[in-house]
């Protein structure tokens, strides 16, 4: 397993000349484009080759789990009023919708509904919020988990245009706090720090339906999480990802990406499995090359696809 593992990554690693670093986030731009790590784990076993310590931020990874644990405080019904669950073909940071037709974001895998779920998060201040999501994690993976200070400033020095978002979303009546308290709670959210290892138990926890021996979570708010994730993860390539690997997935523009096998194998693992990728060198549209080229390769070898 390890040998075959080690084999499709360095295949894949070869693709990252065909990506960039992430730049519109300074502190994103110190990254390695040559890095790339994967790691795969089931209920009892876990694979893992690459850079493998290396530390990265999870960006917009952070969405799904934002929105599972706004939903699993809210309920499903009170989430659907503020932000719906519908792709749209715009940029993962468009405004055009929100002021061309004064409704709610179309899902919150886009900035503009990550920001409203980020105001739903319980708690009165960023802190209070933010803990909701690190409290949770640090259950998960059993470790203290932090955000990179570093990456906090440099993005919140540079989200005029979330700001922007914001101050609309306050406007139509889609913000559960002030436009600097979401921003600031949305922002550090993004700039919470992980591994690779981690990457892939929180993939695993979706693949589980949010049924850990530490935490349990609704299996409905599991299932419309991972339909969000299918349908509107990879940006503006979700259509092309689900047609041509057929995972539930969400990517981030630090190159991170958590992949959800429910059923199937690969070779000693089995299902629920989860997948966790980095890979810094991310195309025209915020996915890593690496990652993606790896999971295209592996759902065609182990016949993973969900179709």
């Amino acid at each position: 397993m390890q040998q075959l593992l080690e084999q499709l990554v360095e295949t894949s690693r070869k693709t990252t000349i065909q990506g960039k670093v992430a730049t519109y986030i300074p502190a994103l731009a110190e990254a390695d484009a040559a890095h790339f790590s994967v790691c795969l784990t089931d209920k009892g076993q876990s694979y893992a080759y690459g850079e493998t310590d290396t530390l990265f931020t999870l960006q917009s990874v952070v969405k799904v789990i934002s929105f599972m644990l706004a939903a699993d405080y809210h309920g499903l019904t009170r989430m659907m009023d503020y932000v719906d669950v519908e792709p749209t073909g715009d940029s993962f940071n468009s405004i055009v919708r929100l002021e061309s037709a004064n409704t709610k974001p179309f899902n919150p895998m886009i900035n503009a509904g990550a920001i409203t779920v980020a105001s739903m998060l319980p708690g009165d201040t960023p802190t209070d919020k933010v803990a909701t999501v690190l409290t949770f994690l640090e259950t998960l993976l059993q470790k203290e988990v932090t955000i990179n200070q570093k990456t906090y400033q440099s993005e919140y020095d540079s989200a005029d245009h979330n700001r922007a978002i914001a101050y609309i979303l306050k406007a139509n009546g889609y913000l559960e706090a002030g436009v600097e308290n979401a921003i600031q709670t949305y922002l550090q959210l993004c700039s919470i720090e992980v591994t690779v290892s981690d990457l892939a138990q929180i993939a695993l926890f979706f693949a589980e339906d949010g049924q850990n021996e530490r935490i349990c979570i609704d299996g409905a708010i599991l299932k419309v999480s991972k339909a969000l994730m299918l349908t509107c993860g990879m940006y503006n390539s979700s259509g092309k990802f689900a047609a041509f690997v057929g995972l539930p997935a969400k990517s981030g523009v630090s190159g991170a990406i958590i992949a959800v096998v429910k059923s199937g194998a690969i070779e000693i693992l089995e299902g629920p499995i989860g997948i966790g990728l980095y890979g810094p060198a991310i195309d025209e549209v915020g996915n890593s090359v690496a990652g993606v080229h790896f999971l295209m390769a592996l759902v065609k070898k182990y016949n993973l696809s969900v179709f």
